[in-house]
């Protein structure tokens, strides 16, 4: 079994035992999950080049850890609860001995179509059980998955094929989204025409039974080439260092950017964060609300959650629909333990009111997490009263695309819980704060750039096809350090908070300030919803804040809500954090995952606007025009 943490003492034993003994620490917990031949050494490691390596030698295949070891113990119990997009619609379940089978075909359809050891397989498909039941069968015969989420435009699609060089294309053909029905197979048609030569087979599941567009060359559909399909699929050995998948971050700008994982690494850290951030026992039953298009939804609703041989929720909804109180009817419904979302979604929540809160039963909550970006105060106490009532610890979780796993967070019930702050690194994370000339900052109630300075196993590998970009990107701005890219603080006591982006740090008059510092500031106000703010030049400070605020109800006097806002800041911080400019707006730039796009903001306010790159893959587009139309430089 996994080690779990049960109390503060035991994480403060495990926590130094892991840094003294890092390679130790981590060989016990590989030792817990089914090897096909165990590693001959735990790890090699070097940041410089980067070449890191964990579980050297070491085969497996992890469906088999996923699935086939939960066959006798817990091959009865319900491993997938799928929620669907409309609340009346049945609900569909798969016991462990059902995803086996369901996983096996589909593995068996793969290696029909030719997809081997070695191959790349993209999706694009809404938040249905295939989409799971798909990615673990390229695991079980070797191929390496690319999931693209099911939104992204036609180009951003091609884009992500032609850089992995990828075989197939696995699609729906409608996405079921709120009262909408989205064409999914036509994204992936346009995406056909714009030079994805390598792929040979379109297989298109059958959502929702719309008319589609049919090449007969190119597509095939999932049922007839997966239904019939023999339930015993032997699984590829795989190499520990041997891909897994490949992740593309949302970055808008320039070639898109294929984060690497791989098999060993990634299963051992993903299986123990999984256990231990959200303290998950036999029984309970987790919901992570994110899309597996994220590495959240790979990491902590199929592969961490499947390993540790946990019942995990995936839903196909959005939190709106049919009203605001979606979420917590579903929490009730199947009675959900530990809920992991993101602090759009809490805030977006809060915004429509207490009342579709009010009448649902949350009494079998234990552990709130958010994910994403770190929750600003507001939401975090509304989270913590409306939501858990005050009983449920709130996991305000930092980790990355390229970390695979969770590596900044408080453990339910054994740690304190901060708002703002992601507070302790998880056993075997050595986080460090540097200055821009890479010195250590020492002690307590410091800032600087966080980085990590040992390998821990679920870390990227490469970015794909261009190793080079890897160094650059992530190792070369520190020497023999990971840079996360982000500024952080340490408080009196060790915890950590993430104050933004390196770029998303403002310096007004010589004081360094959090962009996320100012935006919990503003959003204190009452008639504020959401806000974002960014730096612009300035004559007399080098920078200014330019803040882009969301209101609530429509404001007569512009002028003094302003002077409202400012005098909050003012409260909050202090008069340097004060926003010279702010820009009432009807939405903010946000990509699929409810990152605001702070770049486009920028160059608004730098009025700057000659080049905003692809805006295409927005979940909002039409907001970026709206706010240059309206900008008050």
């Amino acid at each position: 079994m996994t080690l779990q943490i049960k109390s503060l003492e035991q994480y403060n034993d495990v926590y130094k035992r892991s840094i003294e003994d890092p390679e130790g620490f981590w060989a016990e917990q590989g030792e817990t999950f089914k090897w096909r031949k165990k590693w001959d050494k735990t790890l090699e490691w070097d940041f410089r080049k980067p070449d890191i390596k964990w579980f050297l030698g070491g085969k497996l295949n992890i469906t088999e850890n996923c699935l086939d070891r939960h066959l006798e113990t817990r091959g009865d119990q319900v491993a997938i609860i799928w929620e669907p997009n409309n609340p009346d619609a049945p609900v569909k379940k798969y016991t462990y001995k059902e995803l086996h089978a369901e996983v096996c075909k589909a593995a068996n359809g793969l290696k029909a179509m030719g997809i081997g050891k070695g191959d790349r397989v993209c999706f694009y498909m809404p938040m249905v059980p295939e989409l799971a039941i798909g990615i673990l069968a390229c695991a079980r015969v070797g191929a390496i998955h690319s999931v693209v989420f099911a939104g992204f435009s036609a180009t951003a699609l091609a884009d992500r094929i032609k850089d992995a060089t990828c075989k197939v294309v696995i699609c729906s053909d409608y996405n079921n989204r709120g009262a909408k029905n989205i064409p999914v197979k036509t994204v992936v048609d346009e995406a056909m025409t714009m030079g994805c030569d390598s792929i040979e087979t379109v297989l298109v599941h059958r959502n929702t039974g719309g008319v589609v567009e049919w090449n007969s060359d190119l597509d095939q559909w999932w049922h007839e080439v997966i239904d019939n399909q023999s339930t015993d699929c032997e699984a590829e050995e795989m190499d520990a260092e041997d891909m897994l998948f490949i992740l593309y971050t949302s970055g808008s700008t320039g070639k898109p950017k294929g984060v690497v994982h791989t098999c060993g690494g990634y299963m051992v850290y993903t299986t123990f964060s999984f256990k231990n951030v959200f303290q998950y026992n036999d029984g309970d039953i987790y919901w992570c609300t994110a899309d597996i298009g994220w590495i959240t939804g790979h990491s902590y609703i199929v592969y961490g959650p499947l390993a540790a041989g946990a019942t995990t929720i995936m839903f196909e909804g959005i939190p709106t629909y049919p009203d605001a109180g979606r979420f917590w009817q579903v929490c009730e419904k199947h009675k959900v333990n530990q809920f992991y979302t993101a602090p759009t979604a809490i805030r977006a929540l809060m915004a429509k009111g207490d009342q579709y809160v009010e009448g649902h039963d949350l009494s079998d909550l234990k552990t709130l997490g958010s994910v994403g970006e770190p929750i600003n105060e507001e939401a975090w106490s509304w989270y913590n009263k409306k939501i858990g009532k005050g009983n449920c610890p709130i996991v305000d979780t930092w980790w990355q695309t390229e970390t695979g796993g969770i590596l900044i967070t408080p453990l339910p019930n054994i740690t304190d819980t901060k708002p703002c702050y992601a507070s302790y690194p998880m056993p075997g994370i050595q986080p460090v704060l540097l200055d821009s000339d890479g010195n250590l900052v020492e002690g307590n109630n410091v800032e600087g750039l966080l980085a990590v300075k040992f390998p821990w196993p679920s870390m990227l590998r490469t970015t794909y096809g261009d190793h080079q970009r890897c160094k650059n990107t992530y190792f070369a701005m520190f020497d023999n350090h990971y840079f996360t890219g982000d500024g952080a603080r340490r408080d009196e006591d060790g915890r950590y908070r993430i104050i933004g982006r390196v770029d998303d740090v403002i310096n007004v008059s010589g004081h360094r300030m959090g962009t996320a510092e100012v935006e919990n500031a503003i959003n204190e106000h009452p008639n504020v919803v959401e806000s974002a703010v960014v730096g612009y030049p300035h004559d007399i400070k080098g920078q200014g804040i330019y803040a882009y605020v969301i209101i609530n109800q429509v404001v007569e006097d512009v002028d003094a809500f302003r002077k409202e806002v400012i005098k909050v800041v003012r409260r909050e911080i202090g008069p340097i954090a004060k926003p010279d400019i702010i820009q009432i707006v009807s939405g903010l730039p946000k990509t699929r995952s409810g990152k605001i796009m702070r770049r486009i903001l920028r160059k608004v306010a730098s009025s700057d606007t000659s080049n905003l790159g692809d805006v295409s893959t927005l979940l909002n587009p039409e907001v970026v025009q709206e706010i240059i139309d309206n900008a008050l430089v």
